[in-house]
């Protein structure tokens, strides 16, 4: 059985080289599907010329196929909703100094 937690616990390591935040905590990843040993990931990108999105992709790809269990793993890329700093956690936000943006 895949533990969701694991997954998440990956992800955490996929970092943007121009953001000192991983992905999960920029709220890239809109959703997580596990569907036996079969793992899909729905996540987006703050913007859809990021030159490191291929290399991001795969990164996303590799380390959640080691996730112990997973055998395939599908990541779709999508732009709606459009991502925005308010998906952002709050460690994330303290991060990159945004806490008094109102959120």
């Amino acid at each position: 059985m895949i533990n969701r937690d694991d997954i998440i616990n990956a992800l955490k390591t996929v970092f943007d080289p121009e953001i000192p935040v991983n992905i999960w905590d920029m709220g890239l990843v809109y959703d997580i599907v596990i569907d036996g040993a079969n793992v899909v990931i729905t996540m987006t990108f703050t913007s859809p010329t990021c030159p490191m999105m291929e290399e991001l992709l795969a990164q996303v790809r590799q380390v959640v196929s080691n996730v112990a269990g997973v055998k395939s793993v599908d990541v779709k890329l999508v732009w709606e909703p459009a991502w925005n700093l308010s998906r952002m956690s709050d460690a994330a936000r303290l991060e990159l100094d945004l806490t008094n943006m109102g959120w």
